[in-house]
């Protein structure tokens, strides 16, 4: 998908480039430097017409939470889109703030300030898609709720 940005972008550029006089692509010219009197044909100087770019988010995440041990219940999915932000996600403006701040990467480095009760209910969280171009395949499996929130913040909140 990036190529056909930066196609259609380099597209767009040559289209504003200011034409070429008929006379600036002769071979032959004078020993003067003149142009002949009869100038070899220019190619043509109109622009080629390119499609417009689509307009895409420039991050596209596909979100998954889903408890292994806990047979009933089926895995949420839903979709995070940044730039602009929306998609499904409850809280789309804080979590694609949040991607903005760490540069796209799910978990942080350093896990909030969060004192976690010492259960076992096991969350497994799942990303996949795009970051600006960069795609995006996470997967972890954190102990309980608490510890995947002190690791990711407001992304897995749904």
């Amino acid at each position: 998908m990036p190529h056909l940005v930066a196609t259609a972008l380099t597209g767009a550029a040559l289209a504003l480039l200011p034409p070429v006089p008929a006379n600036a692509f002769a071979a032959d010219r004078t020993p003067s430097g003149a142009a002949p009197a009869a100038p070899a044909a220019a190619p043509s100087a109109l622009p080629v017409p390119v499609a417009a770019p689509e307009r895409h988010a420039a991050a596209r995440l596909r979100l998954t939470l889903s408890r292994p041990g806990d047979k009933a219940a089926a895995a949420r999915n839903i979709t995070l889109h940044c730039g602009p932000d929306g998609g499904d996600h409850p809280r789309a403006a804080r979590a694609c703030a949040e991607l903005r701040r760490s540069r796209g990467e799910i978990e942080h480095r350093q896990a909030a300030r969060t004192a976690c009760m010492m259960i076992y209910s096991p969350v497994i969280a799942e990303a996949s898609g795009h970051w600006h171009g960069r795609p995006v395949r996470f997967r972890h499996e954190y102990a309980n709720d608490c510890v995947l929130a002190s690791r990711t913040g407001s992304i897995f909140r749904f």
